[in-house]
């Protein structure tokens, strides 16, 4: 088998792969963003179908740039708060010692960074603290106060807690629902690597990845993808 038969036959493989995550299932024609069009092969019953061959390609340039933030020690932060994302995310993340924001965006965190940091630092200073002991001067009502005031920081703020300056990439899961965050990136020229169904606009991602986000199994394919580009020495 010759190198370039070879390298086809592993993109066939992947795209299999893919097929049978459901990656290919886009949403139906009332919904389609007019630029998702390039991402689409075909209508089936109303419904767009994902060109998987153009899914294969565009996350490979998605890892290729996350190789290039490794290398170069950058660090990228992956933003997932919707429910059935969320778990399967932090898990992840947290195995590889990755930031990640699976609650809930809080506002103003590119556009605003200085002021935000703030809230990690605090949450790094009660950890401490109370690790040390320091608690253990105040009565009993107070130490209960300043556990609640902790978890709530730990809630919003652990899976950042890692982060000392602006994040260099962002990858998002579904950029409706994050609108927010892709927002902040763009007025705060973070590259964004994203998954993009058939609903949303393409154009304004540096690295779209054309996929169903609405399949975990097709999700959790591309997360451990990307991180395992980002992770290898």
């Amino acid at each position: 088998m010759t190198k370039s038969n070879s390298t086809y036959t592993k993109v066939d493989k992947r795209i299999e792969k893919l097929f049978k995550l459901n990656a290919h299932l886009g949403h139906k024609s009332n919904r389609i963003h007019p630029n998702a069009r390039r991402f689409i092969y075909t209508m089936e019953n109303g419904v767009s179908i994902i060109d998987l061959v153009k899914t294969v390609l565009q996350l490979d340039e998605a890892k290729k740039f996350m190789v290039e933030l490794s290398k170069n020690k950058k660090t990228i932060l992956f933003v997932a708060t919707k429910k059935n994302t969320a778990a399967i995310t932090t898990k992840i993340c947290q195995e590889n010692n990755l930031p990640y924001i699976t609650i809930k965006w809080p506002a103003g965190f590119l556009t605003n960074f200085e002021t935000l940091l703030k809230n990690i630092k605090k949450l790094k200073k009660m950890r401490e603290d109370k690790i040390k002991g320091e608690w253990s001067k105040f009565v009993k009502h107070e130490q209960v106060k300043l556990q609640k005031q902790l978890n709530r920081l730990e809630k919003f703020y652990s899976g950042i807690a890692s982060i000392e300056k602006l994040p260099d990439a962002i990858f998002v899961i579904d950029i409706k629902k994050e609108k927010t965050a892709v927002d902040e990136a763009l007025i705060a020229k973070v590259p964004i690597i994203a998954i993009v169904d058939t609903n949303v606009d393409p154009k304004m991602i540096n690295f779209p990845i054309p996929a169903n986000d609405d399949s975990l199994e097709t999700i959790e394919y591309i997360i451990k993808e990307l991180v395992q580009a980002y992770s290898a020495k």
